[in-house]
C-alpha cells in the first residue's frame, strides 16, 4: 500500500501516514509559468494499491486538477488499484439543475475522477447522499458525526445541549447528530424572505433560551450562514 497527496491538505496527509505507520509517497507537483499542473511520481508504483489523499476545495480548481493529473500519473505508472481519498469534494452542492441552462457540475466532476483512472472513492459527508450515485465505479460515503459526538460528549458533558440546523435543508443532518447526543432537542433557522429587496427575516423553531447549542452545517466558504443563525 502506498500513500499519496497533492497541496490541498499537506497536514491531514502526514498525519494519516503517521497513523497508518506508512510514509507518504514522493511525489512532486509543480506549476509551469501559466500555472499549468505538473506530477512527477519519484518512486516506483508498479502493482501497488495506491491512496491518493486530496480534498477538492479552495482553491477548489486547483486541486481538482492536482487529483485528476495525478491519478492518470498513476494508471500510467501501472499502480494495480487507486483511490481517491477525498475528504471535502468540491463542486459537490452543484448536484441538480436549479433552474434552465445550468449544469450538473457534481456529476461531471465524477465522470472526471473515473475517466482519469480512479478505481474507488472515498469521501466524508457528501453534501447529498446521491452524489454517491453520480460515480460509475464504488463509493464510499464516510460519516463524521461518530467522532463528533463522542469529541462533544466529552467536551461538553452535562450541558444543556441542543443541536440547531442553520438552514431548512440541513434538518435531515442535525437530526442524526442529535440522535447520537443521546436524542438531544432539535432547533431550526428558518429564513425567508416575503418580496424581493426584502432584508430576510430568520425565525427559530424550537426553544433554544438556556441551552447550549451546537450549530452543524457541511460546507463552510464566508460562514454568513453560521453566523446569522447564531446571531438569531
Amino acid at each position: 500500500m502506498k500513500l499519496m497527496t497533492g497541496n490541498s491538505n499537506l497536514p491531514l496527509a502526514q498525519e494519516i501516514a503517521a497513523y497508518l505507520e506508512t510514509p507518504l509517497t514522493d511525489v512532486s507537483v509543480r506549476r509551469f509559468a501559466d500555472e499549468e499542473v505538473f506530477v512527477e511520481i519519484n518512486e516506483n508504483v508498479r502493482g501497488e494499491d495506491v491512496f491518493v489523499i486530496q480534498s477538492t476545495g479552495f482553491p477548489a480548481n486547483d486541486n481538482l486538477m492536482e487529483l485528476l493529473i495525478m491519478i492518470d500519473a498513476l494508471r500510467r505508472a501501472s499502480a494495480r488499484r487507486i483511490t481517491a481519498v477525498i475528504p471535502y469534494m468540491g463542486y459537490a452542492r452543484q448536484d441538480r439543475k436549479p433552474g434552465p441552462r445550468t449544469p450538473i457540475s457534481a456529476k461531471l466532476v465524477a465522470n472526471l475522477i473515473t475517466v482519469a483512472g480512479a478505481n474507488r472513492v472515498l469521501s466524508v459527508d457528501l453534501h447529498a447522499g446521491q452524489i454517491q450515485g453520480f460515480f460509475d465505479i464504488p463509493t464510499d460515503n464516510l460519516y463524521a458525526a461518530p467522532v463528533m459526538s463522542a469529541d462533544i460528549h466529552a467536551r461538553f458533558k452535562g450541558r444543556n445541549l441542543m443541536v440547531v440546523s442553520p438552514d431548512v435543508g440541513g434538518v435531515v443532518r442535525a437530526r442524526q447528530l442529535a440522535k447520537r447526543l443521546d436524542n438531544a432537542p432539535l432547533a431550526i433557522v428558518d429564513k425567508r424572505r416575503e418580496r424581493a429587496g426584502e432584508s430576510e427575516v430568520m425565525n427559530i423553531i424550537g426553544e433554544v433560551e438556556g441551552r447550549f447549542c451546537i450549530l452543524i452545517d457541511d460546507i463552510v466558504d464566508s460562514a454568513g450562514t453560521l453566523c446569522n443563525a447564531a446571531a438569531a
